[in-house]
């Protein structure tokens, strides 16, 4: 509260514009975040007072409200670098939206200087969880008052979305990110988890899936500059704290942001992203600080770095040349870590006062500094080469429109051609039992590539993976990705057999098969003599038979997209 205080008194004694464009979370009791309507009057009225501030639609929430993004240019140049703020992604979580309001308004006013950087904030992202506001759903969580939901108009939670694409939000947002071009991306936050003494955590984009010049220049010389200068402020940092019902106390993971998250998305086109994570024991006005204070940090080292910032993005492209091996599946390395002096609070057991039994707390009056481990190395364990090409057919209209949106170039083949391609089968994969995010969705997923003579259709999709979006295409048309496609039950339809046998009619064609074709004889002996089970089993031998004989489609589990090497 003393620290709300402070500012206030500063910003009405030596910036009477900041008195006169206070926000609604300035003008309430510092445990009050702005509603949806307020949002708008006051980006309105921003908007219309200073030239240097615009406020642009992009596509819509899945109830029906225009995304808007408020955009501060100081000089009205295209192409000018710019970084790209989200709020509300879980409108839980407010803090980003109302200190991205105070920030706006300082450069509006020039009380702050974007050092010629364009700064673009999506007001509120997720409008429909924002306008269902309540008390009670974050639970753990210290302030504000009221505040919005985390799932969507349609329960989706937006920050599983990036790939798939299931919201209208998650479409608006690729067209505002391509529209940007950001080459910095901060997703504002409010953590869950361990009780300690940081006010502030964050989530690095993922060094190693950023390559090895991008991911080496952010975890080991931006983000360190960036937080040092937040401390300097008096806001105490560390990587997200990635435990949920333990201690930190015997360490803890980085967070893999991979390509269904936001800054998993924007990495995918080399966009250095952090995920800005309050505390969410500490009270909102200290949360509201520390994200207005990282977004300040980042902006006035992105301003005086920009030049070498792109630089590296672009040459980091050289990583990914058609031939080279990119990693596809990563697990996290447990021989290598860091070792924190991590701040936090003695933890232990007591009795339960609901059930009696023995539960987490953590004594406040008990804080401690000691050495923690932080494991933040990935290993990669299944890399693939990268193709030349890949071929889409013109039939997988819904991947077609993903890529269209992300400005994935595509050229349509003119005429049917004959190609030799390398095509996938889909060996096997295993499925969560329960719905996530309207999805059955697959993992460890693997495949078979074979080498075939085809014909492509006319009308059918070439695509070269020498071009900006290349990471993009691996990720979501690699079947062995994380967040792939098929993964994400793209081409489950490819998974089921169509045609089958009935075995009193199928008997008389397999005994012919076996008599006129000596090797499918040879190969269902040696089966036989290999399985002692399937020896003895009529109906799997029938089966064995159906399956290698020419009666059988061979199209289960082949996978559609096409590579040429």
């Amino acid at each position: 509260m003393v620290y709300r205080i402070l500012f206030l008194i500063l910003f009405s004694v030596q910036f009477p514009a900041q008195q006169q464009f206070q926000t609604p979370y300035e003008k309430g009791n510092g445990n009050q975040t702005v509603t949806y309507q307020e949002m708008l009057k006051y980006y309105d009225g921003l908007d219309k007072k200073f030239k240097n501030i615009s406020v642009q639609n992009f596509g819509q929430d899945d109830n029906g409200e225009p995304i808007k993004v408020v955009i501060f240019n100081p000089n009205k140049i295209k192409n000018t670098p710019t970084i790209l703020i989200n709020n509300g992604i879980h409108p839980g979580e407010p803090d980003g939206i109302d200190a991205t309001m105070m920030l706006m308004r300082d450069l509006a006013t020039g009380k702050i200087s974007s050092g010629g950087l364009q700064i673009a904030a999506v007001q509120a992202y997720n409008i429909s969880g924002m306008l269902r506001r309540g008390k009670f759903s974050r639970a753990n969580q210290n302030g504000p008052e009221e505040y919005g939901f985390r799932g969507n108009a349609r329960n989706f939670d937006l920050n599983r979305d990036f790939i798939k694409n299931d919201t209208e939000n998650a479409k608006a947002f690729q067209q505002i990110f391509h529209h940007f071009k950001p080459i910095y991306f901060i997703d504002n936050h409010v953590s869950n988890g361990a009780d300690y003494q940081y006010l502030f955590t964050y989530i690095s984009t993922n060094k190693e899936r950023l390559g090895k010049k991008l991911g080496d220049y952010f975890n080991r010389k931006m983000q360190p500059e960036i937080l040092q200068n937040i401390e300097k402020k008096g806001v105490l940092s560390t990587p997200y704290v990635n435990i949920h019902g333990d201690s930190p106390d015997d360490g803890f993971p980085a967070f893999m942001d991979t390509p269904r998250y936001a800054t998993g998305y924007t990495t995918l086109f080399n966009t250095l992203g952090t995920v800005a994570e309050t505390h969410m024991l500490k009270p909102y006005p200290e949360r509201v600080r520390a994200t207005y204070e990282y977004m300040l940090a980042s902006m006035d080292y992105v301003a005086t770095n920009s030049t070498e910032i792109q630089q590296l993005m672009f040459s980091s492209l050289n990583e990914l040349k058609p031939g080279s091996a990119y990693p596809i599946q990563w697990k996290l390395d447990s021989t290598q870590f860091q070792l924190l002096d991590f701040k936090g609070y003695e933890a232990a057991q007591k009795p339960s006062e609901v059930s009696g039994k023995p539960r987490l707390y953590y004594d406040r009056t008990k804080p401690f500094s000691r050495k923690v481990r932080f494991f933040d190395h990935y290993k990669s364990t299944k890399s693939i080469t990268i193709p030349k090409y890949y071929i889409v057919p013109k039939s997988e209209r819904k991947v077609i429109e993903h890529l269209m949106r992300n400005l994935i170039q595509m050229r349509e083949i003119s005429r049917d051609s004959a190609a030799t391609v390398e095509m996938y089968r889909i060996v096997d994969y295993k499925t969560v039992k329960n719905p996530y995010e309207g999805h059955y969705l697959h993992y460890e997923t693997t495949v078979r590539p074979e080498t075939k003579s085809v014909t492509l259709t006319k009308g059918d999709f070439l695509i070269s993976t020498s071009q900006p979006g290349v990471k993009y295409l691996l990720e979501t048309l690699e079947p062995e990705a994380a967040d792939s496609f098929f993964n994400w039950n793209f081409f489950d339809a490819i998974l089921g057999q169509k045609e089958y046998y009935s075995d009193y009619v199928f008997e008389d064609t397999a005994a012919e098969l076996l008599r006129t074709n000596s090797a499918l004889r040879t190969a269902f002996e040696l089966q036989k003599t290999a399985d002692p089970a399937f020896a003895k089993d009529g109906d799997k031998q029938l089966e064995w038979i159906y399956r290698n004989s020419p009666y059988y489609e061979g199209t289960v589990g082949l996978y559609p997209i096409f590579r040429i090497l």
